[in-house]
């Protein structure tokens, strides 16, 4: 398989200002790459525990012109916003039109996540395989369309809701509740105002990113993300709970990938006229069917940015300062294993346990393995707090993907608070087979 549709790559030969825009784990990540990358990064919103990082005043979040002058003042060139809302919005137009280099793509292409709507008739046009689906807008219309479907029922919101907008009903009644909490008690606000019902997907969940200037792509390493709270996939949809990186696919699969659903996507983006010079993250079902996307997001995923990023033999900064310009430069791929861990605070996802103290050391790093920082506040007398749902990512690497999750479950230990939460089976479903 071709991996990378390429041009040939400039050199980076100065040390190049970034602004990383956004505060979980991802951006912490993002942080450390191109910090390590030769580039000076600074930090939109700030981050109380990274004082070492340069920093943007958190006001300019909703003051786009204000931004701009900053960015001009602090001579910063390069832009890279971690989160959806705001691609959704706009902001990389915004910048792009102001002469700032942005890794990001259009507000027109970030549609591709801001609506499972959009997504799906994009899908449909390119015919790309994915779920079967009904579009609902109320309590009566999801019960009336489940008729058409099978238990368990997969209801989805329409819009953003930071990866609680996913609700898997294994009975009419559950589905009954979601579609009430969804439409009635208006749980998500505007996010809900529509949802999609859509055929359920057995199979093993897979994350596909590419490299896209919106004519031509490159693929990273393949990523596994576990989304759901509890062992074995049990409990509520999180943003997730651990990664790990490269993951292994049959070379038939990879193509069948590559051919049904990589190719007609960038060329959707292509006939589309979509500016898009970022990451996109496809999200795959492989099951007895073959792949079938369940959702395109616009980013780099969290937390498989954290996995993903340590696998470069390479300047990420170089990168992304190539791929804002329009370019796509040949990428290498360390031969080792990573492993993401996720820990988070008591009551995640539905209403998680701020302000509890954290125990140990944030800072805790071996040559294998260190803290990325997400929800971490700080007290009035300077300690170090849990300040939301998902806390801190203890990642580590190894020759192994058994070697790297070892080192991470190692890494995390050195960590507590009251009420913390992990999933202990991370890495699992790697072992599960893709031939059905």
């Amino acid at each position: 398989m071709d991996k990378c549709k390429q041009n040939e790559c400039e050199i980076l030969e100065v040390s190049l200002k970034t602004l990383i825009i956004g505060s979980g784990g991802r951006e912490h990540a993002l942080f450390q790459a191109v910090s390590e990358g030769g580039g000076n990064a600074y930090f939109l919103p700030e981050r109380k525990s990274l004082p070492t990082a340069g920093v943007a005043p958190s006001a300019l979040l909703k003051d786009w012109s204000a931004l701009s002058d900053w960015l001009k003042k602090e001579k910063i060139r390069l832009v890279i916003i971690g989160p959806e809302q705001p691609l959704v919005e706009g902001l990389g137009d915004f910048l792009k039109k102001q002469g700032f280099f942005v890794f990001g793509p259009s507000a027109s292409a970030a549609r591709l996540e801001g609506s499972k709507l959009f997504a799906k008739e994009f899908m449909k046009a390119q015919n790309i395989p994915t779920a079967p689906f009904q579009v609902v807008h109320s309590l009566s219309e999801t019960l009336k369309a489940s008729e058409n479907f099978s238990p368990p029922y997969v209801l989805k919101a329409d819009g953003l809701a930071g990866g609680k907008g996913v609700f898997v009903c294994q009975t009419v009644k559950e589905l009954e509740d979601k579609a009430k909490s969804l439409f009635e008690d208006k749980i998500l606000g505007s996010a809900g105002e529509v949802a999609l019902l859509e055929e359920f997907q057995k199979g093993v969940e897979v994350s596909v990113f590419i490299l896209t200037n919106g004519e031509d792509y490159c693929i990273l390493p393949m990523a596994q993300d576990y989304k759901r709270l509890g062992e074995k996939n049990t409990g509520p949809n999180t943003g997730g709970m651990g990664a790990t990186a490269p993951l292994s696919l049959p070379e038939k699969l990879m193509e069948d990938i590559e051919n049904s659903i990589i190719k007609p996507s960038v060329q959707g983006l292509k006939k589309n006229h979509y500016g898009y010079c970022g990451v996109l993250y496809i999200g795959l079902m492989v099951g007895q069917k073959g792949p079938r996307v369940l959702e395109y997001n616009v980013r780099f995923g969290d937390p498989e940015a954290q996995v993903l990023l340590p696998l470069l033999d390479g300047s990420w900064c170089e990168v992304f300062y190539q791929v804002s310009q329009g370019k796509l430069p040949s990428l290498n791929w360390k031969n080792i294993h990573s492993a993401c861990v996720v820990l988070a605070a008591g009551g995640y996802p539905g209403n998680p346990l701020k302000g509890e103290i954290i125990k140990g050391f944030i800072y805790h790093k071996t040559p294998h393995s260190y803290f990325l920082h997400a929800g971490v506040g700080q007290n009035e007398e300077g300690q170090w707090i849990v300040n939301g749902g998902r806390v801190l990512n203890s990642v580590a690497v190894g020759q192994t993907a058994e070697q790297a999750l070892k080192r991470a479950y190692e890494q995390m230990a050195k960590i507590s608070w009251e009420g913390l939460h992990y999933r202990k089976d991370i890495g699992s479903a790697g072992k599960s087979s893709f031939h059905f």
